[in-house]
């Protein structure tokens, strides 16, 4: 089974110092739906794991976060996919919770949700956490220049076994082998 773990802002859909609180500023990346179908329609089962402070600063609801998602599946759907799993962190980065990026609980939780390793899967990011992340649960971190991306890749030493693309769509062709 091909299996792919992304992060959402700034790989899915473009990111936002003032965050993402409603489905109208949900704005996806080009391209990034279409190779999301592209992975999709040849088998890969796709999941997204996601910090949302939003909800921890109190910017938006549980209820309102359900909605941006709901708008990204019914976007994905209309492409012919969508994504099997979505697991976010709420809280607030104060919190020091044990899912919230770079920590692995929502890796965790995800592997005991599908009941497999994510060991070797691609995971697809735009945040020196997000890399860390990878690395700790031992997926292959792969770094979109999307988002933070190129800002993450100028300022920080990444580490050899990080891939690293101009967006989405180029992971895709890649992993597709185009």
């Amino acid at each position: 089974m091909k299996l792919i773990v992304l992060d959402r802002d700034g790989v899915i859909n473009h990111s936002s110092l003032d965050y993402i609180k409603t489905p109208e500023e949900w704005l996806p990346i080009e391209g990034s739906l279409e190779a999301i179908a592209q992975l999709y329609k040849v088998g890969w089962r796709i999941f997204v794991v996601s910090n949302q402070s939003v909800i921890g600063r109190g910017l938006a609801t549980v209820d309102m976060l359900a909605r941006i998602h709901e708008k990204m599946q019914k976007l994905l759907i209309a492409r012919g996919a969508r994504i099997d799993a979505l697991l976010f962190c709420p809280h607030h980065p104060d919190n020091h919770c044990r899912c919230r990026k770079p920590n692995i609980g929502l890796f965790e939780d995800l592997e005991k949700r599908i009941n497999l390793s994510l060991k070797q899967v691609p995971y697809v990011g735009d945040t020196m956490k997000d890399l860390e992340a990878a690395k700790a649960v031992g997926a292959q971190a792969i770094l979109v220049r999307s988002g933070q991306g190129a800002t993450t890749e100028a300022n920080c030493k990444l580490p050899k076994s990080v891939l690293v693309f101009n967006n989405l769509a180029e992971v895709a062709n890649h992993l597709i082998g185009k």
